[in-house]
């Protein structure tokens, strides 16, 4: 790691390179929880640049595509060091897809066309999972709306050369004793603020999930009151590098694999067993579906309101 004098003197950087082609911003796409993420910014320039708590403090990282095979990295603030030495990890530049060979005409096309892209292993269980949270049952423009009003009032400014308005969200701590009223202000209700707050008790638990199988992880996480089966999915697709955690119970998602895989509608069931011969890499086919533009799914009526819980 060296020092970047273009940016700060106070910046660390580091180029990582992968064997095949890779992909910075549809990797860590998963990362922005909408286009006013105060967590997450793309610059002018096509840069990303994203503020964590890494367990040896918070950080501010600026990645950009360098060359078809590479990410070049710069991060500021204690946790800088710590999150450029697990870089690799992170982006999964390890990953073996030696077993994933799809054979649906469409998976096959967009597995040829986004070839860069990666899951990610950001190791940050406890990031990942609030915002899941959130987007439990409700429209994720809610959800965004509630984490930027959340993150904005009680997380705190993301250090080094940053982005303005760019934050980090708030620790543990923080959001148990973040007030009800708060919670309800920002359209979050009660069953969902709740769950945050029994999470936020334990942490320290859930962080150590990350060091664990993602099955076992998944188990243990699900244990905890009020997190299902999708919430630890959209987990373990940010957190562990999970390229099998699909979202179960996601309202569009069996609908879009039905439609754009057999052309027609299907449920949750009809979805697994469809794609079971695909695991441990269900969630790598629809993320490169989706990606790919071969996802598709008829829109029919109006779509379902959105439920505004501080009228409640």
């Amino acid at each position: 790691m060296t020092l970047d004098p273009g940016l700060s003197t106070a910046g660390l950087s580091r180029t990582v390179r992968s064997s095949r082609p890779f992909d910075v911003g549809l990797t860590i796409a998963p990362l922005r929880r909408g286009g006013g993420d105060p967590c997450h910014h793309v610059d002018a320039a096509g840069a990303h640049w994203h503020a964590s708590r890494m367990p040896s403090g918070v950080v501010t990282y600026r990645l950009t595509q360098d060359g078809p095979d590479g990410a070049q990295a710069s991060a500021w603030g204690p946790g800088a060091e710590e999150f450029l030495t697990g870089l690799d990890r992170m982006l999964c530049l390890d990953e073996d897809l030696a077993d994933f060979a799809p054979e649906h005409p469409k998976l096959v096309e967009a597995h040829r066309v986004v070839p860069g892209l990666r899951m990610l292993r950001t190791g940050l269980v406890f990031e990942s999972l609030v915002p899941a949270i959130l987007e439990q049952k409700v429209h994720t423009k809610s959800s965004f709306a509630a984490w930027r009003t959340l993150v904005r009032e009680f997380g705190t400014k993301a250090p080094g050369p940053a982005p303005t308005g760019l934050m980090v969200a708030p620790d543990a701590q923080t959001w148990r004793l973040i007030p009800s009223w708060k919670y309800h202000r920002a359209n979050v209700g009660p069953q969902r603020a709740q769950t945050i707050v029994r999470a936020a008790r334990v942490a320290d638990s859930i962080e150590r999930t990350a060091a664990l199988a993602p099955e076992e992880a998944a188990k243990r996480l699900r244990s905890l009151p009020g997190i299902g089966v999708w919430t630890v999915a959209e987990t373990a697709q940010r957190a562990f590098g999970d390229a099998d955690a699909l979202s179960v119970g996601d309202y569009h998602l069996a609908a879009v694999v039905g439609w754009s895989l057999l052309g027609r509608p299907i449920d949750d069931d009809a979805m697994l067993e469809y794609l079971e011969p695909l695991r441990p890499h269900r969630y790598r086919a629809v993320r490169l579906l989706e990606l790919s533009g071969q996802a598709r799914k008829p829109k029919f009526g109006p779509r379902d309101p959105i439920t505004d819980h501080r009228h409640h």
